[in-house]
C-alpha cells in the first residue's frame, strides 16, 4: 500500500530487505513501515516473549535510519517506522498500551477511528494543513521516552504520541498511524506527497 501511495503520488518506491545489496546507493529518502514488535532488547527492557520480533529486519532497518541520519536523506516513520525512529535515537517505548486508553478504543481497524490533535507551526501540521486529523489504529506499543532531538507534535485524546519530528534541512517526521490505508483523506496523501517533494529535492542536490 505504500509502495502505491508513493506511485501515485509521482514518486517510485523500491521495495528493501535484510536481503538487498547496495541500498544505500539507490536512496533519495526512506520509508519504515509498520511490522512485528521491535526488539525490547533494543531499548533495555526484556522480552517477555508475548509478540512476534524479527531481529534481522530490526538490525537492518536500523542501519537504514542510521545511514539516512548520517547522510541527511529524508525519512518518514509509519508506525513501527516511527517507534523504532525513537529508539535509534536513544528513546524507548510502552510494551503495552492497552491499558493506558481511556477515552480511545484499543480496537483495531484501517479505518478512521480516532483523533490526533496536532501542534500549531510543527511541519506535520503545515504538510497536512490541519490541526486535528481523523486517524486509524494498529498498534498495541507506543513512544514512551522521546529520542533525542525529536519533539512530540500529535497526540491522540487519550495523550499517546501520534507523532514526531525533528526540524532541520531535510523531513525527519514520524507517525503512528497508517496514512498509507487512508487514500481518501486528502490530508492523509499529502504525507507521501512531501516525503516525494523532498525526496526530489535530495536527488537534486546530489546532482549539484
Amino acid at each position: 500500500m505504500t509502495r502505491l501511495a508513493i506511485h501515485l503520488c509521482g514518486g517510485h518506491a523500491v521495495y528493501l530487505t535484510p536481503a538487498s545489496d547496495n541500498y544505500q546507493q539507490l536512496l533519495n529518502a526512506v520509508i519504515i513501515g509498520g511490522g512485528d514488535d521491535i526488539d525490547p532488547g533494543l531499548y533495555g527492557h526484556d522480552d517477555p516473549g508475548l509478540a512476534r520480533i524479527d531481529r534481522d529486519r530490526d538490525a537492518f532497518e536500523v542501519s537504514m535510519i542510521e545511514h539516512a541520519l548520517k547522510t541527511e536523506l529524508p525519512i518518514f516513520g509509519i508506525c513501527r517506522g516511527m517507534q523504532l525512529l525513537n529508539v535509534v535515537l536513544g528513546g524507548n517505548l510502552y510494551g503495552d498500551i492497552r491499558g493506558m486508553r481511556v477515552r480511545t478504543s484499543n480496537r483495531r481497524s484501517p479505518l478512521p477511528s480516532k483523533r490526533a490533535i496536532i501542534e500549531r507551526g510543527s511541519e506535520l501540521g503545515f504538510t497536512m494543513g490541519l490541526n486535528r486529523v481523523w486517524i486509524n489504529s494498529l498498534h498495541h506499543q507506543a513512544i514512551d521516552r522521546v529520542g533525542d532531538g525529536l519533539d512530540v507534535v500529535a497526540r491522540d485524546d487519550d495523550g499517546i504520541v501520534q507523532s514526531v519530528e525533528s526540524r532541520g534541512r531535510r523531513l525527519l517526521l514520524g507517525v503512528q498511524w497508517h496514512p498509507e490505508y487512508l487514500p481518501y483523506l486528502p490530508y492523509q496523501v499529502r504525507l507521501f506527497k512531501r516525503i516525494v517533494s523532498d525526496a526530489r529535492g535530495h536527488q537534486q542536490e546530489r546532482l549539484f
